[in-house]
């Protein structure tokens, strides 16, 4: 099971696998107060596709679409998620304010759809 969650919530024991999946280290988390199991940056956008977007909810489908491209090289990383969410919960972390149009949820629907 995959799950998505702000990392500004707190963390819980139904998070399962704890995994960071934005590429900069979100603002007044201490590493402490994260409990990560591990951070994937490189599953997340390139600073130039995030940039371009800037969460603007305008350019979200074709935000999915180049980051799909992106996820499409990164086969190594998706199949180690694929592998964990089938033996338990996974909780991919991001630190958008919008809950609907962000890296984790691109990247939750990219999973369960491949």
């Amino acid at each position: 099971m995959i799950r998505t969650k702000r990392i500004y919530e707190e963390p819980s024991e139904d998070d399962g696998a704890r995994v960071l999946v934005d590429r900069l280290w979100p603002r007044g988390i201490s590493k402490e107060r994260a409990l990560l199991d591990r951070w994937e940056k490189d599953l997340a956008p390139t600073n130039e596709l995030r940039r371009w977007f800037g969460h603007d909810p305008a350019k979200w489908d074709e935000f999915l679409r180049r980051y799909r491209a992106e996820l499409g090289e990164r086969e190594e990383q998706l199949a180690r998620l694929r592998q964990e969410a089938s033996e338990g919960t996974v909780t991919l972390l991001y630190a958008a304010k919008d809950e609907e149009h962000n890296n984790a949820v691109a990247l939750k629907r990219y999973i369960e759809e491949g």
